[in-house]
């Protein structure tokens, strides 16, 4: 009930609050209040608490609300789902939510299993006798009150302030007491933003409710990382166009492009995990594995393969594994996920959830791959590199350093014109360690997007990797080159 992806931070927060419908304090929360009393329609009848995540899960029929909670406040929560078919036999309900879905499993009688589509892992849920009495108060919306419910979402989810060097509580006290009862939301919104920005995280930001419609105000992002823009964009994909030797076979509205490079290399363009074609979850699969099939299938396959991130922000961690098991004939641990889970203690987490790459149904690759990637890559592109350091043969990374963040994000309502998103977990490597803030590093770093490149439409990330899967191909690559890709499988060693 988190979502993936709000880089290009509250853009796509306001994207999937507009998808799904904003959860309004009415007859559903209403129905969700009483849905812990007696009278059981199944075993996940009643009030169900998230490890983590600060939410509230009332099930009452074949209704599903939310309610964002910190140790003060209580707020019907933006997400609603409906029932869409007869529990299965495991007792899994299904809910809708616009294009998005997810499911609950009663695990005995007080404790369930969330796992939403399209996205990674699962959540655990413990049963509460009832909604606590805070949820039965009205909702106060002064602004101090809404200054509060800001300062303490994040005080009780946000994981990376010490890494930061951010002092949340001095924050509080500054900025506290410039509110006063006359504050307007203008005034509420550009304090939030102040005390935004200097997290630089593309996994924060806040969107403005305008109309019963959300809209984006302000998306964090890492200090010094580029910006996309429509003119980059265009000049990129020109300059990857001309190492082609052929033009793209374009899939996902454009979203995927398949090409072939010269002696026989793939090239695979992902600018987005999500948005390929309408409808839910399996659509969208298909719509991938429609583009992986056009570059997999066939005699003519790939001796080598680039996968290029570079101007992809995000989407569902579900694609990125599903392309990662297409490039693998074993199973691997992808990542573990952690989620914050005491609101009082920044350093207890969930129990860390492993994440596995299992190899798909459809036509593989295992031969040499290389992944392009930038400061533009973010969240699920990220995951996904993540994900493919796993892999055997070892895959090279080529460019430069990813946004540096991961967590799905959270979606919270301050009050009936705010939302925030924020991130809560981390996503471990196999030492421990998160590439969250700096990004994932490259093994070979390369100019990304410089004005010198475009201007000149070059592109030294895949030609740099096109040489060096020709190279790894013919059994031709240099000491240095082999010490590169032996190098870079150390870098999750040396994470924070």
């Amino acid at each position: 009930m988190t979502r993936r992806n709000i880089s290009r931070t509250a853009a796509a927060a306001v994207a999937l609050a507009a998808a799904v419908g904003l959860a309004a304090p009415g007859a559903a929360a209403a129905q969700g209040a009483t849905a812990a009393q007696g009278g059981r329609a199944n075993p996940l009848e009643g009030v169900w608490r998230l490890e983590g995540y600060g939410l509230l899960v009332a099930v009452s029929g074949s209704r599903l609300t939310t309610y964002d909670v910190t140790a003060h406040s209580c707020v019907p929560g933006w997400i609603t789902g409906t029932q869409t078919a007869a529990p299965g036999p495991d007792g899994t309900i299904r809910y809708e939510m616009g294009d998005n879905a997810l499911t609950l499993t009663p695990k005995g009688r007080n404790r369930a299993v969330e796992r939403e589509e399209g996205g990674v892992g699962s959540k655990s849920l413990d049963r509460l006798d009832a909604l606590p009495p805070l949820c039965a108060e009205p909702v106060p919306n002064d602004p101090l009150a809404v200054f509060d419910r800001f300062w303490e979402n994040f005080e009780e989810n946000y994981p990376f302030f010490a890494a930061k060097g951010i002092d949340w509580h001095a924050v509080r006290d500054e900025k506290r007491r410039t509110i006063t009862p006359t504050t307007t939301v203008d005034q509420l919104q550009d304090l939030f933003v102040d005390m935004l920005r200097p997290l630089g995280d593309a996994h924060t930001g806040l969107a403005r409710v305008v109309d019963g419609h959300p809209r984006s105000v302000f998306g964090g992002q890492r200090p010094g990382t580029t910006e996309e823009t429509e003119e980059l964009t265009a000049r990129a994909r020109q300059a990857s166009a001309a190492q082609l030797t052929g033009p793209e076979q374009l899939f996902a509205d454009g979203r995927l492009g398949v090409g072939r490079l010269p002696d026989g290399i793939g090239y695979f363009r992902v600018s987005s995990f999500g948005r390929y074609t309408e409808g839910g979850h399996q659509n969208q699969l298909a719509e991938l594995d429609r583009a992986l099939d056009a570059l997999l299938a066939g005699p003519d396959r790939p001796t080598g393969l680039v996968v290029d991130v570079r101007l992809n922000g995000g989407g569902s961690d579900a694609l990125g594994l599903h392309i990662a098991a297409r490039l693998t004939d074993r199973p691997y641990v992808a990542y573990r996920k952690v989620a914050r889970n005491d609101p009082a203690d920044p350093t207890r987490f969930t129990r860390p959830e492993p994440v596995t790459v299992r190899p798909s149904a459809g036509g593989h690759f295992t031969g040499p791959v290389a992944v392009l990637t930038s400061s533009i890559s973010t969240s699920a592109a990220e995951t996904f590199t993540q994900a493919m350091m796993g892999r055997s043969p070892k895959v090279l990374r080529v460019g430069e350093n990813t946004q540096g963040v991961f967590s799905d994000v959270m979606i919270k309502t301050l009050s009936p014109d705010l939302l925030v998103g924020l991130p809560n977990e981390k996503y471990l490597t196999r030492g421990g360690g998160t590439f969250d803030g700096p990004g994932i590093p490259p093994n070979v770093r390369t100019p990304v997007f410089t004005p010198d490149e475009l201007a000149g439409l070059r592109d030294s990330a895949l030609s740099t990797a096109r040489r060096m899967l020709t190279e790894d191909a013919r059994g031709t690559r240099d000491s240095q080159g082999a010490q590169d890709s032996r190098d870079s499988q150390s870098d999750e060693d040396r994470q924070r």
